[in-house]
This record gives structure tokens, C-alpha cells and sequence, in this order.
């Protein structure tokens, strides 16, 4: 397994080093790497080469944490990660099925003492320590056979999420107490903004989260915020003016800098939109989520409705697949119509009129 890398050195000695044009994850997960293998060795160059050639942010992020997780489990079983073999990524699989995670504990250290992963993250993770593989075999001046080719991944039913979802009322619920009980009245703005941009625009929260108000405009009539999507294009997203009158609120004047951001002007990041969806979430007393589970939402309500047009809703949601629009759904149809609601319906009214009960005397 060999790749056509020169080492760190001699790029630094140059008159302008390429990497500082990387992206962030790219250079974090290259300097990581350095600290543990030296400057001269070429896993630092090639894994960081590796996120920077990721399309979108959200993929570099996700790829360079699980690649972390790789790369740690090789390193303590004595195997350099240009090294591994099919054997040792099998037995990664292994450990990854009772492996504690990370788990932020009193005075913000980190220790693995989590939850196991979930079928989802072990699923992301062998796809990120892949992906690596079949990166080296594209810079490589030798084939190079990728050790998780015939490593089993774990199965995931695309009619499953995790994440509960909310009915209609129960999102006007939580955007009513953004907009006037959220714990923080100097942030309630933003929050009643950023909730209602986030649904009714149907985005990815890293696609709101990088968007600046610059990106803000108008096309053929209509307000509009140019967003970043999923494969590295950009889109002009229609708001409607229950939106635009909250996201205006929110700028007062502000024409320029992130459209969310903190009170110092920096970016909001995707742990505070965290933090306040399960704070809102308690407040009005409604299961605890996340943002990643905010589009799909939006995609069920849509199609419930009864002038929905499925080919529209696909197109809004940018998913490439019709498939993937009608998930969303399926995943609502086997909860509205379990048969299991007509069965416990028949029983409680037996009971409840002193049916009695087969085999007793």
C-alpha cells in the first residue's frame, strides 16, 4: 500500500503550502494525526487530503470524528492505519457493537464511558474508515485493496428514526414557546426565527447554519435565502412571510455577518441549536429531539396535506429519489394505521362491560 505523498516537511519548505487551503476538519484531523505520528510520516497528508476532498462540511465533519475512532482502535492494537488488514477491521466491527462512547462528565472532560453506538453511528463509521481506503487506492500509484470490503455492516430499516416526530400542533407548540416563554427573552428572537426558517424552508441545520445574511435576497418576487445543499450546490429556498417577518425581526437592520449567530457575531453551532430544541421541547412538554429530525418533519406535514403534490415536496426537501420523500410517509403510516389501535379498542370495551374471560368457569 503505497501513495505518491511527499512528507510534511518538504510541502512546509515550499513557498506556499497547499494544505493551507484545506478545510478546517481537514487540517484538525491532519494536525491530530501529526501529534501522534510525526511530521514525516505520510498518514497526517493523506487522511487530511482525504476530508478535504468531501464535498460538504457536514461529510468532512463526520468522516474526520469517525476516522478518530478508527484510527484509535488501530493504534492500541498495534497496527499503523495504512497497515490494517481485513482480520483487524473485521474485529473493529466487533468492538465498535459494546464499545462505550465519549461522554462529556463533571468539569468537561471527556471519557468513554457512553452509551454503546447505535446501529446508525457504527453504520457511519465503518463507512467513514472505507471511504479512506477507497480514497488511497484513487492517489496511490499501487492498487490498494480496502480492508472493509468485506467487513458486514450493520443493517439499517430506512421506515426507522429514532427521533420521535411531532404532529403539526405540537411544532406550533414549540414555536409558540420560542416566541414568547423561551428561558432566555434576549434570545427568544432568534430562536422563534431560526425554528420557523428551519421548518417551513425544509433544511439541513448545517445548510441554516452556514447560511450569512448576505445570502438573503429576492427571485421573481420572492424572498429568498441561498443555501448550501447536501452535495455542495447551492439553492434559493422560497421563505414565506410568516418566516420573513421573524427573521427580519430577529436581524433589525443587520445586512451583513452569519444569519444565526451569538451575541459576539460569531456562528451558531449545531450543540446550542441542540441545547435550545430540548429546552423548548421541555418547556412545552414534548419528547426531547434534535434539529436532524426538524426536515422530516416538514416533509410528513407537507404531504399530508391535501392539495400535496409528491413530486413538489421531493423537489422542496432536495431529495434526489422520490423514495426517499414517500419514507417519511411510510414511517407515519405504521404508527396512524397499527392495527393494534382497533384490537386494544375492542378488548378495553370487553372489559369494560364485564366481558368474561375465555377459559374460566
Amino acid at each position: 500500500m503505497t501513495a505518491v505523498v511527499p512528507a510534511a516537511g518538504e510541502l512546509a519548505r515550499g513557498a506556499a503550502d497547499p494544505r493551507a487551503l484545506w478545510p478546517e476538519h481537514a487540517q484538525k484531523l491532519s494536525a491530530h494525526l501529526a501529534g501522534i505520528y510525526g511530521e514525516d510520516d505520510a498518514l497526517p497528508v493523506l487522511a487530511g487530503g482525504w476530508i478535504a476532498s468531501q464535498r460538504s462540511t457536514n461529510t468532512q465533519k463526520a468522516y474526520a470524528r469517525g476516522f478518530k475512532v478508527f484510527e484509535e482502535f488501530a493504534r492500541e492494537h498495534g497496527a499503523h492505519p495504512l497497515a490494517v488488514r481485513t482480520g483487524l477491521a473485521d474485529a473493529f466491527r466487533l468492538h465498535l457493537e459494546s464499545a462505550p462512547t465519549w461522554r462529556r462528565v463533571k468539569g468537561g472532560q471527556l471519557e468513554r464511558t457512553g452509551e454503546p453506538y447505535s446501529d446508525n453511528s457504527r453504520a457511519a463509521v465503518l463507512s467513514a474508515a472505507s471511504s479512506f481506503f477507497d480514497y488511497l487506492d484513487k492517489v496511490g500509484d499501487e492498487a490498494v485493496k480496502n480492508p472493509f470490503d468485506a467487513v458486514a455492516r450493520p443493517v439499517l430499516d430506512p421506515d426507522f428514526s429514532p427521533t420521535p416526530g411531532y404532529t403539526e400542533q405540537e411544532w406550533a407548540a414549540l414555536v409558540a414557546v420560542a416566541r414568547d416563554h423561551h428561558r432566555a427573552a434576549a434570545y427568544r428572537k432568534r430562536a422563534y426565527a431560526l425554528l420557523l426558517v428551519l421548518y417551513t424552508c425544509c433544511l439541513r441545520i448545517d445548510s441554516l447554519l452556514n447560511a450569512r445574511v448576505e445570502d438573503l435576497g429576492q427571485d421573481k418576487g420572492h424572498r429568498v435565502l441561498r443555501v448550501r445543499t447536501k452535495g455542495g450546490g447551492r439553492r434559493a429556498k422560497a421563505i414565506p412571510p410568516v418566516a420573513w417577518d421573524a427573521l427580519s425581526d430577529y436581524l433589525d437592520g443587520r445586512t451583513e455577518g452569519w444569519l444565526f449567530c451569538t451575541a459576539s457575531g460569531n456562528r451558531l453551532d449545531e450543540p446550542a441549536v441542540w441545547r435550545l430544541l430540548q429546552s423548548l421541547a421541555r418547556r412545552a412538554g414534548l419528547p426531547l429531539r434534535g434539529p436532524h429530525g426538524v426536515k422530516g418533519d416538514a416533509v410528513t406535514h407537507a404531504l399530508a396535506r391535501p392539495d400535496a403534490r409528491p413530486d413538489r415536496v421531493q423537489r422542496w426537501a432536495e431529495h434526489a429519489s422520490a423514495r426517499t420523500t414517500q419514507r417519511y410517509n411510510r414511517r407515519k403510516e405504521l404508527l396512524d394505521d397499527s392495527p393494534g389501535y382497533a384490537l386494544g379498542a375492542d378488548l378495553a370495551g370487553a372489559l369494560q362491560h364485564g366481558q368474561p374471560q375465555r377459559g374460566r368457569a
